[in-house]
């Protein structure tokens, strides 16, 4: 069994890397993916679910390096279910109220944003080994 999940969306703060007890990098930001339609009543409605997405390795450190608050990103990864409710993550805002977290293992992040708009590169992407696909030599950015 197999399952694949694409998002394109805004990081909504800017990226947090850790290091595991053995050293591994793990960097984690939260992705937001929003939709326009019209309603029942003709009323313009906007949808907006959140993603927090967790990249391991050397593609946390160059997400690390170069995504920021804002930074369009398109990621292609796992859900990954909350140990005890096989769901996503539920969790109690400040205000007293229920929020819910898609967790996100990202086995791909592909940088969307220009160099002008805080991103690495238009069409640069971070792959699990990290390796790169999709930009010539000279547009990466180290």
């Amino acid at each position: 069994m197999f399952h694949t999940l694409i998002i394109v969306g805004n990081l909504g703060r800017d990226p947090e890397m850790r290091y595991t007890p053995s050293g591994q990098p793990v960097t984690s930001f939260s992705v937001a993916t929003s939709r326009q339609y019209t309603g029942s009543n003709g009323q313009p409605v906007k949808e907006t679910i959140w993603f927090r997405v967790t990249t391991w390795g050397k593609q946390a450190e160059i997400c690390n390096q170069y995504l920021k608050k804002g930074s369009k990103v398109l990621i292609e990864g796992r859900l990954t279910a909350d140990p005890n409710t096989g769901g996503p993550r539920l969790w109690t805002r400040q205000d007293g109220t229920a929020g819910t977290s898609f967790e996100v293992t990202a086995n791909t992040v592909r940088f969307l944003s220009s160099r002008e708009e805080g991103g690495a590169g238009s069409a640069l992407s971070a792959e699990m080994g990290g390796s790169f696909v999709g930009a010539p030599e000279e547009d990466i950015p180290f």
